[in-house]
Parts: structure tokens; C-alpha cells; sequence
């Protein structure tokens, strides 16, 4: 993650984008590097999902996408 950002800092900075708006753009897209990782690695378990603000709707968006199974319901 850090290589990926720090390369896509460096083209911007020098090439495009002036230095800051370049580190504004580089931390964006570290940051949205980050959640895509924890989400395909699937780091946080079911419950630790729905502890998060609006996890049980980002639980559903998984299911359907199929990267978290869906729960059975136990009786």
C-alpha cells in the first residue's frame, strides 16, 4: 500500500498536480486501498462488522456480492 501511494505521489507531484493537492489525492487513495484490502482479506468477522456505524448495511452490500456468506439461522 504504501509503495502504491507513495508512486502515485510521485507522478502526480511531478508531473501533473502541484505538491499538496498531490499528498491530498495520494492519501485518498491510500485510504481507499486500505478498506478495499481489509474487505477482500475479510479481516473483521460478521460481528465485528455490525458494530461498525452502518455495518449491517455494508454486511448486506458483502452477501450480495458474495464475499461474505450469508448467515443461517440456527434454532
Amino acid at each position: 500500500m504504501c509503495v502504491c501511494s507513495y508512486s502515485l505521489y510521485k507522478i502526480l507531484a511531478y508531473r501533473i498536480l502541484a505538491e499538496k493537492m498531490a499528498t491530498i489525492v495520494s492519501l485518498l487513495f491510500a485510504v481507499i486501498l486500505y478498506f478495499v484490502s481489509v474487505i477482500a482479506l475479510k479481516i473483521f468477522t460478521r460481528e465485528e462488522l455490525t458494530m461498525i456505524p452502518y455495518g449491517s448495511k455494508l454486511l448486506k452490500i458483502l452477501e450480495r456480492l458474495g464475499i461474505y456468506e450469508k448467515a443461517e439461522i440456527s434454532e
